[in-house]
């Protein structure tokens, strides 16, 4: 049996590969469709092809033929195929900040995203901030060795009454935190790697702007306007067998906690930062592709967005 072969095109060096079925299929399910409906459409693209009599065929092309043939079937999966090709398409390697405060779900989001877009590098400023702490003394940096909401318990002068001290201490905490997600994020940068990179340390003004300018990385803020919707995230999350964390801290600190989160969304609208409210996944995930595509997604896509 004749192969149909995909020609395509790397650093200006065209090369050819066999059609794939489960290769296609793995795209659509980037774009939320069933495993099985993807396989059978994938299928059902192949016995097109062989109708047509296509030996080898252009990447460009087949995409084109997938997503009118998915227009057919189903509209929403078309854009969100449509989305994450786009995405794929472009050079340079994507970087991606969630941020928000404790609780709001960075890290499922995280997980989430990465999968979608096919990013295989994912890293949480907890694991920075815990790099950090092996390389400065407890004695240096106080507030480094406190969680984001607490670190004023660790000011070495108090602040004045008419200040929130909360504030001052998660300030401080951040700032130290975020020059190893600079770290991170040059690191990146230099060597084109694509990476997410989620947690209460990315926070809008913190990093440095000629970083968070590039059109290749893309900050969002996460957030949970109702309290006790993210009081529930506290119990779900703790309830989890894996969870090293007790709910009894987050309850006694919530207050510290949602005054970060104000913080959050006044940073994020003083740095013109998205802000996404947290309420389903789905939703979530979907807001955030398209500001990825309008920001970073190809020149034709950029276009198509911004008209």
């Amino acid at each position: 049996m004749k192969l149909i072969m995909v020609e395509g095109e790397v650093s200006g060096k065209r090369y050819r590969e066999p059609f794939s079925k489960g290769v296609l299929a793995r795209s659509l399910t980037r774009a939320e469709m069933d495993p099985n409906r993807a396989y059978t459409f994938a299928s059902q693209i192949e016995a097109h092809l062989k109708k047509e009599g296509v030996g080898v065929i252009k990447l460009d092309e087949l995409i084109r033929i997938v997503r009118e043939k998915l227009r057919e079937e189903d509209e929403e999966i078309a854009e969100k195929y449509g989305l994450w090709k786009s995405v794929r398409k472009c050079k340079e390697p994507l970087i991606i900040l969630i941020g928000g405060a404790s609780g709001v779900g960075t890290s499922s989001i995280a997980f989430e995203l990465a999968n979608r877009l096919g990013i295989r590098n994912m890293i949480s400023t907890d694991m920075i901030r815990e790099v950090m702490r092996k390389i400065v003394s407890k004695e240096l940096l106080p507030t480094l060795y406190e969680s984001s909401y607490t670190a004023y318990r660790s000011l070495r002068i108090p602040s004045p009454p008419e200040f929130d001290e909360v504030l001052i201490g998660f300030r401080d905490h951040v700032d130290t935190v975020s020059v190893g997600v600079e770290a991170v994020i040059e690191r990146a940068l230099k060597e084109g790697i694509s990476i997410v990179i989620e947690g209460v340390h990315i926070v809008p003004g913190f990093i440095r702007k000629d970083l968070v300018d590039k059109n290749n990385v893309c900050m969002f803020v996460l957030t949970l306007q109702d309290e006790d919707v993210h009081k529930g995230r506290f119990y779900s999350r703790c309830r989890q067998m894996w969870a090293r964390r007790p709910l009894k801290r987050y309850m006694n600190y919530f207050g510290a906690i949602r005054r970060t989160h104000k913080y959050f969304e006044s940073q994020a609208n003083k740095n013109h930062i998205p802000v996404i409210e947290n309420i389903d996944v789905t939703t979530t995930i979907d807001s955030m592709m398209k500001y990825i595509t309008k920001t970073y997604g190809s020149e034709e896509d950029v276009r198509k967005f911004k008209s």
